[in-house]
């Protein structure tokens, strides 16, 4: 397979219908920013200190979930959605399970947290603010989708898990932070 097709070149790409389509439309910035955020999250594995070794798995499987994601994002065909990965609905709850475990080791928040105190705590703060870009640019385009009566919506699950993962990476910048003796600066206004 050629990595190079030339069928951008003109500032378009292609849904799964094969419908050419901006590379401004909402739902490109919409699964590109999911793909950079999986990119963020490979950069957090492949750097995470030993005391991560708990996550590894979970961060794995994001990973996977995310590709999931984007291609639901990616497809405006109704009778493709079947042959698409299934939305990882379960994987809400399995990351609500981790922010709990998490949290009852944690001291309870009574202000706002500056990113940083330990290189990694960063990442996943940078990683948590592009979960955040994702899922606006998935509302939007849930919302433009929605304009369009002829249009395949945006599946609901997309925002929900994109929300928890937000949280979950939080959550887990505490935990590290914790873990690896940073100091957790809070934000006095």
């Amino acid at each position: 397979m050629k990595i190079y097709t030339k069928t951008g070149d003109a500032g378009t790409s292609s849904l799964y219908s094969g419908k050419r389509i901006s590379k401004t439309d909402v739902r490109l910035h919409a699964y590109g920013t999911v793909d950079e955020l999986n990119a963020h999250l490979g950069y957090v594995r492949d750097t995470a200190p030993a005391a991560a070794a708990p996550h590894q798995a979970l961060l794995l499987q994001i990973q996977t979930d995310l590709f999931a994601l984007g291609s639901h994002l990616a497809n405006d065909r109704a009778d493709f959605v079947s042959k698409l990965p299934a939305l990882p609905a379960a994987q809400i709850a399995a990351l609500e399970d981790s922010i709990d475990q998490m949290d009852a080791g944690l001291e309870p928040m009574r202000h706002f947290v500056l990113p940083g105190g330990h290189a990694w705590v960063s990442q996943l703060h940078i990683t948590r603010t592009v979960c955040r870009r994702a899922e606006r640019f998935c509302v939007e385009a849930q919302e433009t989708v929605a304009q369009d009566p002829a249009a395949l919506p945006v599946p609901p699950d997309v925002v929900r898990y994109l929300n928890r993962l937000s949280d979950w990476l939080f959550v887990l910048s505490r935990w590290y932070a914790k873990e690896l003796g940073a100091l957790e600066t809070p934000w006095i206004p």
